[in-house]
């Protein structure tokens, strides 16, 4: 299929932010809208042809890159999170997100490529991150969309690992999402879940491999439930975190991937295009 696919930007709170815009070249007038937030990587390649796929699916979609609100600091340039992506393949999941557990193995890189990846995971990886910004330039990817090509059409949003949790925070903040999907996304506080009105679908991996995020799906659940809110959910069995990314093979998963792809496209289509 052919799309129609670039780079464009918008304002944020006198910011000026990127997103990567894909949608069907043939199809005319306004179409459902999605918002796809990217993982901790930024808005990479592998980001870029989910947005592509989804338009092939009959979206218009905006991938906005978070990290460019107030301009893209160095050390998350594409060439030191390429080299970050490395180093954190050769460390287990959960010590990712543990500083401690990744201090030896940046101990033992060279003098200059030690400081360069303490500076690119301290910022990548920090749980104290600038939300405020982050939730702005999604606002603004869902005001854009349905500015130019969603015009009275119903805007979702889907979301990876850092994406995933915003994802879920986003629909409970935006009462007129109409749609979220979390691929592998932490849990917000449950006091959050009493804004939202949108159905959820939470694709997750193996509890006991991605336990950081999967030990709170279960909470998580009964606090949808007592709430009365639509959460449907799916751990996937010998997946690892990042199971959908299949430019990394060490997290790549291709049965998981297939069955939380398919499901994201239905949940899609009832929800969106319905």
């Amino acid at each position: 299929m052919k799309l129609n696919t670039g780079w464009i930007g918008y304002d944020v709170d006198g910011q000026k932010v990127t997103g990567y815009f894909a949608r069907p070249t043939a199809a005319r007038g306004p179409l459902p809208g999605v918002v796809l937030i990217q993982e901790v990587w930024g808005v990479d390649p592998h980001i870029q042809d989910v947005a592509d796929r989804l338009a092939t699916a009959g979206y218009a979609v905006l991938a906005p890159e978070l990290f460019s609100y107030g301009g893209k600091p160095a050390p998350l340039s594409p060439e030191r999170i390429e080299d970050a992506k490395q180093f954190l393949d050769t460390l287990p999941v959960p010590a990712w997100f543990d500083p401690a557990q990744r201090a030896p193995a940046i101990a033992a890189l060279p003098d200059g490529r030690r400081q360069a990846m303490d500076e690119t995971l301290g910022l990548l990886l920090n749980r104290n991150r600038p939300w405020d910004p982050y939730f702005a330039t999604v606002r603004g990817a869902k005001a854009w969309l349905q500015a130019e090509h969603a015009q009275g059409q119903k805007v979702g949003a889907v979301g990876f690992c850092l994406g995933g949790a915003l994802s879920l925070q986003f629909a409970c903040k935006d009462p007129e999402l109409a749609a979220a999907v979390v691929f592998y996304g932490f849990a917000p506080p449950h006091e959050l879940l009493d804004g939202l009105r949108a159905p959820v679908l939470g694709l997750y991996a193996e509890a006991a491999k991605d336990p950081n995020i999967g030990n709170a799906v279960p909470a998580l659940a009964e606090a949808m439930k007592q709430k009365g809110k639509r959460f449907e959910h799916r751990f996937y069995s010998g997946a690892n975190h990042a199971f959908f990314n299949d430019s990394r093979a060490a997290s790549y998963h291709v049965g998981a991937a297939r069955d939380a792809w398919a499901r994201t496209l239905g949940f899609f289509a009832a929800h969106l295009a319905g």
